[in-house]
């Protein structure tokens, strides 16, 4: 994206990533978990950060419902209002990262497009992408927030999974990691996460 006339960004003064982490003692990482509502997504983000707050590991949660009821507050759900809402994500995201801070997004993000573009925005390197599988009836079963059952009698639109598409990950590979929550316990997929994340944030000594 080219830079509006007028504007004269002052990166190149700024204190590096490398000293941020250096003081902080680990990696910036951005673990982007994506699924359906209901999936297990923001359960898995929460606790996730809590296990790595429990051994002094700085972290930051970026929450689809907690974002858009703030900096994405004046956002729909069309495909323009969706691309724009994970752009907007991803630049902040970015900016943690580079300050050393593991984020972890928990977001809908129901297309290949619209997950290369966070990617793309974040870096291949620092973007670690988790896909949260869960069947949509077993989703729409579990309706923890009750969107479903609206989306049913037409009080909530474009509703990912009913009139809405989602996308897996096509191919499979494209997701660094895929936790089944239809069959995994909450314990064993996080454990999975966990696993997973952990030496990849910490800085070898």
């Amino acid at each position: 994206m080219s830079i509006p006339e007028n504007i004269h960004p002052t990166f190149q003064n700024l204190l590096g990533r490398e000293d941020k982490e250096s003081l902080l003692c680990q990696r910036g990482l951005v673990v982007w978990l994506y699924g359906l509502s209901g999936s297990g997504k923001s359960t898995l983000a929460i606790s996730l950060e809590q296990l790595l707050h429990g051994e002094g590991i700085y972290t930051q949660v970026l929450d689809g419902d907690n974002i858009r009821s703030g900096l994405n507050n004046n956002l729909g759900f069309s495909d323009v209002d969706r691309l724009e809402n994970i752009r907007r994500i991803s630049e902040v995201a970015k900016l943690f990262v580079q300050s050393g801070v593991v984020t972890i997004a928990s977001f809908i993000c129901p297309r290949n497009e619209l997950r290369a573009i966070a990617k793309n925005i974040i870096g291949q390197d620092d973007f670690f992408e988790v896909y949260v599988e869960c069947s949509f009836e077993t989703c729409k079963q579990r309706d923890v927030k009750g969107l479903y059952a609206k989306a049913r009698t037409g009080q909530v639109k474009k509703f990912t999974g009913m009139d809405s598409s989602f996308e897996p990950p096509e191919p499979r590979d494209l997701a660094d990691l895929i936790l089944n929550t239809n069959i995994q316990t909450k314990s064993e997929s996080l454990h999975q996460l966990y696993q997973a994340v952990r030496p990849r944030v910490l800085l070898k000594k």
